[in-house]
């Protein structure tokens, strides 16, 4: 999927919107993870050493289309500031006479971050009038707000329909590494995928049962699959109105899914619960919960992963939030980050695990899009890359 980026248009002396994605977590307005933050300066220093202004959008949490002040912008203005080691004007809207003052009076090299996008109703709206307010404010539009592209809102689609619109470098390289898995793989294509749910899984998991070599499953997806079979799970995590999907989802999988063997079981959701290990065959006690792979689980997955060419991995083996139930999130980590496949990481528990494991930096791609790399690659076409495809 081929969009044209930053790289194929003129942008000296010109004022360039850019959608970014600026989501990031906080607490008590302090930034506890400026990782999206940085994932734009590629694109940011590229328009600025070729002499252009460039203005700054993002959402951030979900305000509800009002003016949140804990939602503000404000803290990613600070430290974009100290990422790009320059000035960056923060302006209070991203709308009307005030944002479109400060837009008009940019010098080229300049760089203004607007307001939340989220604090004006139109945003999820598509609203004609916002994008047509935002498209005033530039020349030309650059998405590179990967994380954002599965939504139809107004600073991502609308915009891209008023000016020239481009990808930006981190949207071309999400693009890249996406497009690979789901076009052409190499092979053997191993998918690891984890969390709680099946539910809202049941669509990548055929995408990925289509596609794949293997698809491991773990975390509290796994026990849905288990009682499908007839497994008593005990008291563990059990979506009991997918059990006929998830039946379905066994059937037509063939030899390709592979369910864990043995699996870490602990009497309470607690860091200091009693814990010891299983084999799945043997079924749960009551009151007892899976909480994590275990050992033989982890044996059988590392000979699938290490003879992969290509690794995608969305969802934690486990509550790895908790020390005890942390081990097979943090071994499936390195066992991805040592293997020579290209590897993908995508979602927000998964590149969550992976950097608490400390092997993010030797992962080939950590997706900075968690629902938009999984409609991806569902072959659903996102609509911020369709509003990029549209443009001549």
């Amino acid at each position: 999927m081929k969009c044209r980026t930053i790289r194929d248009i003129e942008v000296c002396n010109k004022r360039v919107l850019m959608r970014a994605d600026f989501n990031v977590p906080l607490d008590d307005g302090h930034i506890i993870d400026d990782a999206r933050i940085r994932a734009v300066v590629p694109t940011v220093h590229n328009l600025l050493a070729r002499s252009s202004s460039v203005i700054l959008c993002s959402h951030l949490g979900r305000p509800g289309g009002k003016r949140v002040p804990k939602l503000s912008l404000r803290p990613v203005a600070l430290a974009l500031e100290g990422v790009l080691g320059r000035k960056v004007t923060f302006v209070e809207d991203c709308l009307g006479p005030v944002a479109q003052l400060a837009a008009d009076s940019m010098m080229p090299d300049e760089i203004l971050l607007l307001e939340n996008t989220r604090f004006y109703p139109g945003e999820q709206n598509n609203d004609s009038q916002m994008a047509s307010g935002l498209a005033e404010l530039a020349d030309i539009f650059v998405n590179d707000a990967f994380g954002s592209a599965h939504r139809r809102h107004a600073s991502i689609v609308g915009v891209a329909e008023r000016i020239p619109a481009v990808a930006g470098l981190l949207l071309e390289q999400e693009l890249e590494y996406l497009d690979g898995f789901l076009r052409a793989p190499m092979r053997p294509f191993v998918s690891i995928l984890g969390g709680s749910k099946i539910s809202d899984k049941i669509g990548l998991i055929e995408s990925l049962l289509q596609r794949s070599d293997r698809v491991l499953i773990g975390g509290g997806m796994a026990n849905t699959f288990f009682r499908a079979q007839g497994i008593d799970v005990g008291a563990s995590l059990v979506e009991n109105d997918v059990l006929e999907e998830a039946d379905r989802l066994l059937e037509i999988s063939g030899d390709k899914m592979v369910l864990p063997t043995e699996v870490i079981i602990a009497d309470k959701l607690d860091s200091d619960a009693t814990c010891r290990s299983v084999n799945v065959s043997e079924g749960v006690a009551n009151g007892w919960r899976i909480l994590d792979i275990g050992a033989a689980t982890i044996a059988e997955f590392a000979i699938c992963v290490r003879d992969a060419q290509m690794v995608f991995w969305n969802g934690p083996m486990g509550v790895f939030e908790l020390t005890p139930f942390a081990t097979g999130t943090n071994a499936l980590a390195r066992l991805v980050a040592e293997s020579d496949s290209i590897s993908v990481v995508g979602g927000g528990d998964s590149v969550a695990a992976v950097r608490k494991s400390g092997m993010a930096k030797d992962i080939s791609h950590i997706s900075t899009g968690g629902g938009a790399s999984l409609e991806f690659l569902q072959g659903i076409t996102l609509p911020g890359v369709e509003a990029l495809l549209k443009v001549d």
